[in-house]
């Protein structure tokens, strides 16, 4: 099957998002001509994954320097991209080189990040290997590291050169971390696909593995979801929010975790919060958040989280980069497919809301 090309605009230099099954060889292509060096940023125990693109790129005739890093969200810090940096000015990489990333969501983060602030900018293309850096975190142009106080505080806008997907790598996988990559398809599906949800509640099983008859369709649906939303927002000065559904508990229950919680779990908890806020908000009915459950737990994903952590999540929200000031904001759904912001809800909104979900 040939791959597809999901186009992302809303910039001065709109790129694509290329799906497919042994899609590497077209990585020079994203590159591009005028780099002579590239540094490929991989997780230190998956540079099985990293030797295609190295292959690729040096086979086309660049400079192609592997950078391994810490695996998941320890490689998001500011030591590790002050180290990225100093090998970056040790191979003399100018503005016309780039930077590749290649691995899961942290990685994409950190790579687009590195980009964005080395030479105030290079040309970024990443190669997510996970089902969620597929279908969220390396579409969209936002990169960024942690600090101990939240989860991607210290960041920067910088839409990469494309975006390589290539379905061969979800086999190895573990099934848990496959799994979390499915709350941010289902999200998509909630916020404006519903169509995904149908494919889903049509085989939850299936929808659970890489070799899923659906698997494609479910991926390139959602990333299309994503394009089309960054595309009219690139700055999250606007529609861009709705993709914050599930994300502002989530985030919370990462931080609260030492963020060894997945992130796709904690989005699903997240979610089914969000639609008990509405719910209770009287925006939606009780069919739609048990139809929020009955989905995500069909997948295995979790629904709910201890009942004594709500204080220490409540005061993480309010931390968290979506709130504006004191005043803290949820994406909740008014229908299916009709997402919108509730501004400042009460702290016995909020309580209760999260009683629905604790356990």
């Amino acid at each position: 099957m040939t791959a597809t090309r999901i186009g992302v605009g809303g910039t001065s230099a709109p790129y694509d998002v290329v799906v497919g099954t042994g899609v590497f060889a077209e990585l020079p292509e994203l590159v591009g001509p005028r780099a002579e060096q590239v540094a490929v940023i991989h997780p230190e125990h998956l540079g099985e994954l990293a030797r295609p693109a190295l292959g690729a790129l040096k086979a086309a005739g660049y400079t192609a320097h592997s950078l391994p890093v810490p695996d998941g969200e320890a490689a998001k810090t500011a030591e590790v991209a002050a180290s990225l940096w100093a090998r970056l000015g040790q191979a003399g990489f100018t503005r016309t080189d780039a930077v590749v990333g290649v691995g899961g969501g942290a990685v994409t983060d950190l790579a687009g990040f590195v980009a964005a602030t080395w030479l105030r900018g290079v040309r970024a293309v990443l190669v997510p290997t996970t089902l969620l850096g597929m279908v969220d975190a390396a579409v969209g142009g936002k990169t960024g590291i942690n600090t101990a106080e939240g989860k991607n505080l210290v960041g920067a806008f910088h839409p990469p050169a494309g975006v390589l997907c290539d379905l061969a790598t979800l086999p190895s996988l573990p099934t848990a971390d496959y799994i979390g990559g499915l709350a941010e398809i289902i999200k998509a599906g909630f916020i404006a696909d519903p169509a995904i949800l149908d494919l889903v509640e049509a085989d939850p099983e299936g929808a659970t593995r890489p070799e899923g008859a659906h698997t494609r369709e479910l991926i390139e649906r959602a990333i299309a979801v994503k394009a089309e939303v960054v595309s009219s927002d690139l700055r999250e000065s606007g529609r861009r929010e709705i993709l914050n559904y599930g994300h502002t508990l989530g985030h919370a229950i990462e931080r609260a975790e030492n963020y060894t919680f997945r992130h796709g779990y904690a989005v699903a908890i997240g979610m089914v919060f969000a639609a008990e806020l509405a719910r209770l908000d009287g925006r939606i009915d009780t069919a739609l958040v048990a139809r929020h459950r009955d989905i995500l737990t069909s997948v295995g994903l979790p629904t709910g989280y201890a009942a004594e952590a709500w204080p220490g999540l409540h005061e993480a929200m309010r931390v968290d980069k979506k709130a504006r000031g004191a005043t803290l904001r949820f994406i909740v759904l008014d229908s299916l497919a009709a997402p919108a912001v509730l501004t400042g809800p009460s702290a016995d909104l909020l309580g209760a809301a999260y009683a629905a979900v604790s356990t």
